[in-house]
């Protein structure tokens, strides 16, 4: 494995990493950029495409645990150049560059292995809640995400590390409300509003057959007309004094209630 030594901010693979630390998160990039070893590890486990490897001088022996394939560019630079081009409070002495999956409809819509089941995202602002959410859908079997406008991107340096590397694997897109129905009504998937109340016990809701779960902000939930355009519309009982659930606890109830009926049928 060949290793380039550089000393300057100014070399060009740590400002494009800098740049995508920077810019603002969208659904759809080019490349981002990877902090710390778990995320790389998991990057690398899912077959993302590596384009650079920055390491910390002095932290060289972490590329042994990484397995990279030929062709990667590792850069070895001083911990301070490091450290200027990362996000996080207490940097870690790896990071990356590397080329995402560009998902489409059919990766979303056409599952070879079950019932379609997805997640509608409507309004989620919190990117640890997105992270998270991804994760239980990867955990209970969903066949995908779509990301509607208001909601955080998945590229988001805190969603990604929410995640735990469910990012890299689970298809998520980005669409508007009109196309996103339009696919799912033409898929005949059926769609079921998130309520806080007013809606059908989830117990008593069918989830075997292909669903889509419309997931609203964590400050107001579904809009009333968002949650008109679903077929159904779903609730969590709760028997304690609280008016809602965090939304990615919800969504992760809703997601292991649909894995629980579509193991039992």
């Amino acid at each position: 494995m060949a290793i380039r030594i550089v000393q300057s901010k100014q070399n060009a693979r740590v400002k494009e990493l800098r740049a995508a630390r920077l810019r603002p998160p969208r659904t759809e990039v080019r490349v981002v950029a990877l902090e710390g070893l778990n995320l790389v590890v998991e990057a690398l486990r899912s077959g993302l495409h590596m384009e650079t490897l920055f390491v910390a001088q002095g932290s060289e022996n972490l590329l042994a645990e990484l397995g990279l394939p030929a062709g990667v560019e590792v850069l070895a630079l001083p911990r301070e150049i490091l450290d200027s081009a990362v996000t996080t409070e207490s940097p870690q002495p790896i990071a990356a560059l590397a080329r995402p999956r560009s998902w489409q409809w059919e990766d979303v819509l056409n599952s070879q292995r079950t019932q379609p089941l997805l997640v509608i995202l409507s309004g989620i602002q919190d990117p640890g809640n997105l992270g998270t959410i991804l994760r239980s859908a990867e955990a209970f079997g969903a066949t995908g995400t779509i990301c509607l406008p208001g909601t955080v991107s998945p590229w988001n340096p805190k969603a990604m590390r929410s995640s735990a590397g469910s990012v890299f694997r689970i298809p998520v897109i980005a669409a508007s409300e009109d196309d996103c129905f339009r696919h799912l009504r033409d898929a005949q998937i059926r769609t079921f509003a998130a309520m806080a109340h007013d809606a059908s016990p989830l117990s008593e809701s069918d989830l075997a057959d292909p669903a889509a779960l419309v997931i609203g902000s964590e400050g107001n939930g579904l809009s009333p007309k968002t949650a008109a355009r679903c077929d159904a519309r779903v609730t969590i009982p709760c028997p304690g004094p609280v008016e809602s659930l965090n939304a990615a606890i919800a969504t992760s109830i809703l997601l292991y209630e649909a894995a629980r009926q579509r193991a039992t049928r």
